[in-house]
């Protein structure tokens, strides 16, 4: 794939994104069921909505990252750490796929945010993990940051609840090269609107209803 990936790259925004997004949706297709961890969707009817969705997705493993490319039926950015394009392979990914910051620099955390904010414009939607790193807590959720209730309360853009199931079991933390075959399960819940809410309250509604859908299905 890196290299119709590399080309897709060259075009101009936000199609490069668009034919990204198809391309990555390809390749997990094709290997997520070869390394026997098929993807369940539920939910996938709220994408039928106009305007793009601040996608709030809780964040155990990851393989969180490939199952979202598999669920998420439209063109989407993520937010990823700056240093993650010297990845060997897989750095030409984020520099398409993702926002990219430089958590310890206070300019680029500002800089971020316009460009998440340009990314709505464009009618493509945002990724965010609010937890911020990966889950290694025995609760259903980590605490929440503020960032997307924040790009959500300016932008008026309404926020899509998303909970990923089993991941965690596929690729435990402080495993490396490794995978244990798992099912994945996906779930989209109903989008919470932004409109007569603070960014605390409307974190809080978040944080509460995905916590509610993991203890119920756990």
């Amino acid at each position: 794939m890196l290299l119709p990936m590399w080309l897709v790259s060259l075009l101009p925004a936000p199609l490069d994104i668009k034919y990204f997004t198809t391309l990555g949706r390809v390749w997990v297709h094709i290997y997520l069921p070869l390394i026997f961890c098929p993807v369940r969707v539920k939910g996938r009817q709220y994408f039928k909505s106009e305007g793009p969705y601040i996608i709030v997705c809780n964040h155990n493993s990851f393989v969180d990252i490939p199952a979202t490319f598999y669920a998420i039926p439209d063109a989407s950015k993520s937010l990823a750490k700056k240093e993650m394009v010297k990845t060997p392979i897989f750095g030409i990914m984020y520099r398409v796929g993702s926002v990219l910051v430089d958590r310890n620099d206070p300019e680029s955390r500002k800089q971020s945010f316009v460009d998440m904010k340009e990314v709505l414009q464009q009618g493509v939607h945002m990724l965010l993990y609010p937890e911020g790193t990966r889950n290694k807590t025995d609760d259903p959720l980590k605490f929440f940051y503020d960032g997307a209730f924040s790009l959500a309360v300016e932008t008026k853009k309404p926020i899509l609840p998303t909970v990923i199931f089993n991941t965690r079991k596929i690729l435990p933390v402080g495993k490396g090269f490794y995978a244990k075959p798992h099912k994945i399960d996906v779930h989209f819940l109903p989008p919470v609107e932004v409109d007569g809410l603070s960014m605390e309250e409307l974190k809080e509604q978040v944080f509460n209803t995905m916590w509610d859908y993991i203890k119920l299905w756990q």
